[in-house]
This record gives C-alpha cells, sequence and structure tokens, in this order.
C-alpha cells in the first residue's frame, strides 16, 4: 500500500436510493480508480467504503457532497482511515 493511499467510509443520506446513486457512484469510483463498495442501507442511507490515492479520495468526497452527485445528497457523514488494501475494485453490493 502506496503511504498516500486512504480510505473513506461514507453514510449518504437524502434521497439516495432509487435514482441510479449506486451506479453512477460506482462509475465516479472507477473514472477515479478507487476501489470499494457501495451498497443501500435499510434506513434508507447509502454506505460506502472507498480507497485510494488522497488527492482522489478527496476528489471523490467532495463529488459526492456536490450537486453533481444523483438524487439529493442531504448529508454525508465520513471519515478517513489508513486503507488496508482488500478491495481489487469498486463494486455494487447488496
Amino acid at each position: 500500500m502506496a503511504a498516500d493511499t486512504v480510505r473513506v467510509t461514507a453514510r449518504i443520506s437524502g434521497v439516495v436510493q432509487g435514482v441510479g446513486f449506486r451506479y453512477w457512484t460506482a462509475r465516479k469510483a472507477d473514472e477515479l480508480m478507487l476501489t470499494g463498495t457501495v451498497r443501500n442501507a435499510s434506513d434508507g442511507s447509502v454506505e460506502l467504503v472507498a480507497e485510494g490515492s488522497v488527492e482522489r479520495v478527496e476528489r471523490f468526497t467532495s463529488w459526492l457532497h456536490s450537486s453533481n452527485a444523483p438524487g439529493r445528497v442531504e448529508n454525508v457523514d465520513f471519515q478517513v482511515s489508513e486503507a488496508t488494501g482488500e478491495f481489487d475494485d469498486f463494486r455494487i453490493v447488496g
């Protein structure tokens, strides 16, 4: 794992299920060459884990907060930690 590689774990709330949010989030992660997963949560939010360079993860979290993200994002709670390298690609799960 490169020293500048990080993991972001996020919960996105708002109108984010049934609007293509997971699909477009996975496309954006692929575009930024991030690895991880995105899934719908039972409470109507979306959970994601993404790993990549600090710069690319910052671009990803900025996109999540922007009007370019699908649906209507009301809140993004996230934390950044050390990457584990457990993912080979970015997948929609669950």
